[in-house]
């Protein structure tokens, strides 16, 4: 069964000087965006730190004593402040590279990064508040490799995986599996293009892969870095599980239907069907405690339906998309849940 509703209608703040909600993203986000207009609307109060524009749009100060930490941070841009004892919530959402006033050397940029990271980060921790999820958190529950031995302890079905830098390998692995087998990246299916300039980007992504024989010659491009190889599942549907604190909302992916998303279902100029998925209390049960082993408070899982009714996990994002589920299953008020989640933990802060 799906949990939807626990956190709706929004959680309306009753208090006249709720905690703050931090939201740390970029610019450029409209998850955030939607969730921080529908916390404000309920009466809660936010700041968003843009990580893309600290410290050039940000002023920081920070004082620790015998009576602890105190500080502020100031938006350049807003005038609005944020003072560390008015946090009741973090909500980390999406890295982003710091910029700043002046054009700085390798080294010193290098040097000016990390002493911002263990200023902004080193103090961000020190908060005692709720997080949505701990940084450290959501590191250690990033690594596919790791994510996929997990979830076999888990009870989870899981693909037969070879990651290697060998194509001899690659090409013994491929002969045992039956289906054939799929390429898809360990760290990010953008190709790291985010990291660099514009004009330096040659390919700005690369979706999950059949390997055919038309392609087996790109094989020998792994020993320059390692590829991450699994046997094909055939599928009946693909899931969205998002997972919000306690509560699963999941959507069912018709991706078999067209030939686009039959391999990888993130081609959104082919019209599939999205519905709302109705899954068994032991899959629910499992997502909730795989996503909650971590110490996270927020994940996004994805898994596979097989013709034969099986349940095999893929992935987990820690910071997964969400919005884009909510928009195409609109009973999945995934938003909601997140604006409900950060006020009514937020609120406990302020008792």
């Amino acid at each position: 069964m799906i949990l939807a509703g626990r956190y709706s209608p929004l959680y309306a703040v009753k208090k006249m000087n709720p905690k703050k909600i931090v939201a740390v993203t970029t610019d450029c986000d409209l998850h955030v965006d939607v969730v921080l207009k529908k916390i404000q609307e309920s009466g809660g109060s936010v700041f968003r730190v843009n990580l893309n524009e600290f410290p050039q749009r940000y002023e920081l100060s920070t004082q620790h004593s015998t009576n602890g930490w105190s500080g502020q941070i100031r938006n350049l841009t807003t005038d609005e402040f944020l003072q560390l004892e008015e946090i009741g919530a973090f909500w980390i959402r999406k890295k982003g590279d710091f910029s700043y006033n002046a054009t700085l050397s390798k080294q010193e940029l290098a040097f000016a990064n990390d002493e911002m990271e263990h200023l902004l980060f080193g103090l961000f921790n020190s908060c005692d508040c709720y997080w949505m999820s701990r940084p450290s958190a959501i590191r250690s529950s990033m690594w596919k490799l790791e994510q996929l031995h997990r979830a076999m302890r888990f009870g989870f079905a899981t693909p037969k995986t070879l990651t290697t830098s060998s194509s001899t390998a690659v090409r013994q692995f491929r002969s045992t599996c039956k289906n054939g087998i799929i390429f898809k990246t360990l760290s990010s299916a953008s190709l790291a293009s985010e990291l660099v300039s514009e004009e330096e980007i040659v390919a700005y992504g690369l979706k999950t892969t059949l390997i055919t024989d038309e392609n087996d010659h790109m094989l020998d491009s792994i020993s320059i870095a390692p590829g991450f190889f699994q046997e094909y599942i055939p599928k009946s549907i693909e899931l969205r599980v998002t997972v919000v604190g306690q509560t699963v909302y999941a959507a069912e992916i018709h991706s078999q239907s067209d030939p686009r998303t039959s391999t990888d279902y993130r081609d959104f100029s082919a019209e599939i069907k999205y519905d709302v998925a109705i899954l068994p209390d032991k899959i629910e049960r499992l997502c909730i405690e795989f996503v909650r082993s971590y110490g996270l408070e927020y994940g996004a899982l994805d898994l596979i339906v097989t013709p034969a009714g099986e349940y095999v996990f893929l992935e987990n994002n820690p910071v997964g998309q969400f919005y884009f589920v909510e928009q195409l299953v609109p009973a999945l008020t995934i938003s909601d849940a997140m604006a409900s989640l950060l006020i009514q933990e937020a609120h406990k802060q302020s008792q």
